[in-house]
């Protein structure tokens, strides 16, 4: 029946309308029992699962121009895939590495209070950030990977922050997350304070490739999810394992990439 609306039509479109006018109901009931406040510093702001203009002003996304592998800033413009001399002087194990901001002061209080004060809440706010922060990365048939825990250390954590992250990046993306393919099987130290050449140690052969999950996921680029890299040492370990299995990309994603500028 050309332009009109059978009962079934009507009938769905009433329910839809119930359904926004039951949802909108509810999050304004919430937002009186509580209040929407700034993700870091717990000021009040307008909406949920943001940041205020002060605590946002301090944080420094990292924007173009990047190099195109490693995804660190230029200080100019060096033209389209213009690479970087460290990209140059020495290709990582990677295909390419894309990072939200820079770590300051801000970037560490978020990635603190997500790491280590059960603020899972900042996985979303985190993961919208890095969505953005790679268009490029989320066509196509990717596949997101978390940095594992050792298992002992997942237990006296409870949860994985880099699991949280690429779970929430999973439903920002609409790409699976897969957990199951690497795992940590070598419990190690913290890499903060270690310098570079004794991050790379700490990790050697701390991984491996869960070789049935494996097999699900031969000829798919693979994203690897991190909250922070400093030297990438855990990422580039990770990066020649899974291209010692026959991965043959592997894009990199974090929150946070420490840089010589602040």
């Amino acid at each position: 029946m050309s332009g009109r609306w059978t009962g079934k039509g009507i009938a769905n479109a009433t329910n839809a309308r119930v359904v926004r006018t039951f949802k909108a109901l509810s999050l304004g009931v919430l937002d009186r029992v509580f209040p929407p406040v700034c993700l870091a510093c717990d000021a009040a702001i307008s909406d949920h699962q943001h940041l205020c203009a002060p605590c946002w002003a301090q944080l420094s996304p990292i924007t173009a121009p990047i190099c195109p592998v490693m995804g660190l800033p230029f200080a100019m413009d060096l033209g389209r895939d213009a690479k970087s001399a460290e990209a140059l002087a020495q290709p990582p194990a990677f295909d390419r590495a894309r990072y939200a901001v820079r770590f300051n002061d801000k970037a560490r209080e978020i990635v603190h209070h997500l790491k280590y004060r059960d603020r899972h809440d900042m996985a979303r706010f985190c993961a919208r950030m890095m969505a953005h922060a790679a268009p490029e990365f989320w066509a196509g048939d990717g596949v997101i990977v978390p940095v594992p825990l050792h298992w002992r250390r997942h237990l006296s954590r409870r949860y994985n922050q880099s699991g949280l992250l690429a779970r929430a990046l999973a439903r920002e993306t609409g790409l699976p997350v897969d957990f199951e393919l690497v795992r940590r099987i070598r419990s190690t130290q913290q890499q903060v304070g270690l310098s570079a050449r004794a991050r790379a140690q700490n990790v050697r052969g701390a991984f491996a490739v869960n070789e049935m999950a494996l097999e699900r996921r031969l000829g798919r680029r693979i994203i690897l999810v991190d909250d922070v890299m400093t030297t990438g040492a855990t990422i580039t370990a990770l990066a020649k394992l899974l291209r010692s299995h026959y991965i043959t990309q592997v894009d990199v994603i974090c929150f946070a990439r420490v840089t010589s500028q602040p």
